[in-house]
């Protein structure tokens, strides 16, 4: 019950963080506009991500455009938007391995070595889909430091970090967690002797024929009393 019980938790947070990996990609802010100059205009806000670039105004009007050429972006944007398609196809795979190999599911009969197999595939992929998420979320969040501190670049080119980066972090960790504990929720070697392909291989006792019960005893009386006798 217990290893059932943290499979459930450690699945459920594992959909949890690929639905995070999903909203991740989607979002634009990846990339948010830096006010460091001393005459800041705050009046529009520039997001950029993988897919499209927005400016946010403070009036609440919003404009979004997508990327014209995918070949002229940078590789860091480039590779986010591959590695990213990966992670959701790796989660979904994840999802579907997992439920196969959970105890609660009846996939692959009573064969308890199989699901132990399939649920610790699950969480493998589950921690590889944890990392196609944290390898372009980390990658362009260091392109964003690293841009912010180099002199050379222009002021108004400067971005800080936005909000889909701590999402991705968060889902990434998320991913891995849950992964690394539904591998370890699958029973060892050493509880698994004594079941076998098809069931149990203990002693069954369902046809074991009664044994008779023991005639009675006969008391032996150890004392040599006189006998009297009553009229």
């Amino acid at each position: 019950m217990v290893n059932t019980g943290m499979q459930l938790i450690s699945f459920t947070c594992a959909v949890t963080g690929w639905i995070m990996a999903i909203a991740v990609t989607t979002l634009p802010q990846w990339k948010v506009s830096a006010f460091i100059a001393s005459n800041i205009l705050t009046s529009e806000v520039k997001w950029e991500g993988i897919w499209m670039n927005c400016v946010y105004q403070t009036t609440g009007h919003m404009q979004c455009k997508t990327y014209d050429s995918m070949l002229a972006l940078p590789p860091d944007i480039q590779a986010a938007r591959a590695l990213m398609c990966v992670a959701i196809f790796m989660g979904w795979l994840s999802c579907t391995v997992s439920c196969c190999g959970m105890k609660c599911t009846t996939c692959a009969g009573d064969d308890r070595r199989a699901k132990a197999g399939i649920a610790l595939s699950g969480g493998v992929l589950f921690i590889v889909t944890g990392l196609c998420v944290l390898v372009p979320v980390s990658w362009i969040a260091n392109t964003v430091i690293q841009d912010f501190y180099n002199p050379a670049v222009p002021t108004m080119h400067k971005r800080e970090l936005g909000q889909a980066i701590y999402l991705g972090w968060a889902s990434a960790v998320l991913l891995m967690i849950s992964g690394a504990v539904l591998s370890f929720t699958c029973p060892h070697t050493e509880e698994s002797v004594g079941y076998r392909r098809g069931g149990y291989m203990g002693r069954s006792f369902a046809n074991t024929p009664a044994m008779a019960p023991e005639p009675p005893k006969p008391i032996v009386n150890n004392y040599s009393l006189p006998m009297k006798e009553y009229v």
